[in-house]
């Protein structure tokens, strides 16, 4: 009866202070009466005591405080740390109706005192973690306000969670919280949320290749189809910007890091950004030969769903290095060699894909078969392909044959240091470049049937691959072997 009776009284006396606070408040609004009066007219003790009931037993008077101490927080800035302080602490009660009151809250401290935005983004994006979803839903609609309210310094606020992953302190359940809450909440608001747009897209765009240095496949798929969805990079983006995400994917895809089979987030990253590259494919002559060389060593480790969405791709960028016709151009067999090993381990994945792409005749009983429809011209299209590039391959296996005894003869006649360095240097590209083209054969003749058997193990080892140790990676200087 007693407990009841106090806390009846304790509710009183908040209502008290605050009615006391609000007619100053009032007041306050009256011409060339600053608000900061209201110090003189001595009611710093009346928000004191608001402050106090957050230590209070009663869950109506801890509710009726959570409501109170951001609503006149602006009058007592002597009193702001202690304020924001006992807030959190309500923000943290046992109590689920105290917890949600307080993070409601939350968001009024910077209403009229901006300095506290990033202070409080911060506290809002910790309580992400929380498990009820009253809770969490309305941590949802507090962080909301305030990017409305400011979204420089709220995406500023927020990103600091993603980026510090590699801190100790740095809590991984929090982490993958607030990324959650960007990509379901912030991202597909973007037009309404980034603005002025130009200057925000930007901003946006340099928080989120600070957050790269530490994500999996699939958030960096996440942050690169988001920013590929931004005006700045949209189809009428200068080049310099098109070759910002380039860039962005390449130093991603670390493609001079050897290929570690046993890292399977390594993988998932890999394979991630060469998906995303191949549709640009614009990146400098050298760094084409490291994108295709570890796209074909990760194809046998991509899933269906992923083969089926990069097959596309590869088909077309077979199609440009396997010409109809003799051209004229160099063949860049090295391509070539990279292309079919990837088309061979992506189709065993996903076989009847390649029916609309090459007119192949692959039955899984699935719709995606497409076997009613007519793609006769494609079939006809891709091994006329084949057969070119086989005879291209043929008469350079002859000449290069040719050349590997000169190179003996020479080996003979060679009598500095330097000339037995050279002609080594010359045989051990012959050597690649007869291993490339003899690779092609073998993956090009089996491509020939209306319905195809792909290779799905590693019977073809890689012409830049040891013979040896398929597992170590060649330092070869035949990389870019074309005829």
């Amino acid at each position: 009866m007693t407990d009841a009776s106090d806390d009846a009284k304790d509710i009183e006396l908040l209502y008290e202070y605050g009615e006391r606070l609000s007619e100053v408040k009032d007041k306050s609004q009256v011409p060339n009466l600053s608000p900061t009066l209201i110090q003189f007219f001595r009611h710093v003790d009346d928000y004191r005591s608001i402050i106090k009931a957050v230590k209070s037993k009663s869950i109506k008077a801890k509710q009726l405080s959570a409501q109170l101490i951001p609503r006149y927080f602006k009058f007592f800035p002597e009193l702001s740390d202690l304020a924001v302080d006992s807030h959190i602490d309500l923000c943290e009660a046992e109590e689920l109706g105290v917890r949600v009151q307080a993070i409601r809250g939350l968001p009024l401290f910077c209403k009229d005192t901006p300095e506290h935005l990033s202070k409080i983004v911060d506290i809002l994006a910790q309580l992400l973690t929380a498990e009820e979803n009253v809770e969490r839903d309305a941590v949802h609609k507090a962080l909301m306000s305030l990017l409305r309210q400011d979204v420089k310094a709220s995406l500023t606020a927020l990103f600091k969670h993603i980026e510090s992953v590699d801190e100790p302190s740095t809590d991984e359940n929090l982490r993958e919280r607030t990324l959650c809450f960007i990509r379901d909440k912030v991202f597909p608001l973007k037009a309404e949320l980034l603005k002025p747009q130009e200057q925000m897209e930007r901003h946006i765009t340099d928080l989120i290749k600070k957050s790269l240095q530490d994500v999996t496949g699939a958030e960096f798929k996440m942050f690169m189809d988001f920013l590929k969805s931004l005006s700045i990079f949209g189809e009428k983006a200068p080049a310099e910007r098109v070759q910002e995400l380039i860039e962005i994917i390449e130093g991603q895809a670390d493609l001079d890091a050897q290929f570690n089979v046993s890292d399977g987030d390594h993988i998932d990253r890999l394979i991630s950004c060469l998906f995303m590259a191949l549709p640009f494919f614009m990146l400098p002559e050298e760094r084409k030969v490291d994108l295709l060389k570890n796209l074909a060593e990760s194809s046998p480790y991509t899933t269906p769903q992923d083969s089926r969405q990069i097959l596309p791709s590869v088909v077309q960028l077979l199609k440009k290095y396997m010409p109809r016709r003799k051209s004229g151009e160099e063949t860049n067999f090295t391509y070539v060699e990279c292309l079919l090993y990837t088309f061979h381990h992506l189709a065993h994945k996903a076989p009847n894909a390649t029916n609309s792409l090459c007119g192949y005749k692959i039955v899984t009983g699935q719709p995606s078969d497409r076997l009613g429809e007519d793609f006769s011209e494609y079939y006809k299209d891709f091994t006329e392909r084949l057969s070119s590039v086989e005879e291209l391959a043929r008469a350079t296996i002859k000449k290069l044959t040719q050349s590997m005894a000169e190179h003996n003869k020479a080996t003979v006649s060679a009598k500095s240091d330097e000339a037995k360095a050279s002609v080594k240097a010359q045989k051990q590209n012959t050597t690649t470049g007869l291993r490339t083209c003899n690779n092609i054969l073998a993956m090009t003749q089996l491509l020939h049937a209306k319905s195809p058997s792909f290779i799905g193990d590693k019977r073809i080892n890689l012409s830049w691959k040891e013979v040896a140790k398929a597992s170590a990676p060649s330092t070869t200087t035949g990389a870019r072997f074309s005829a």
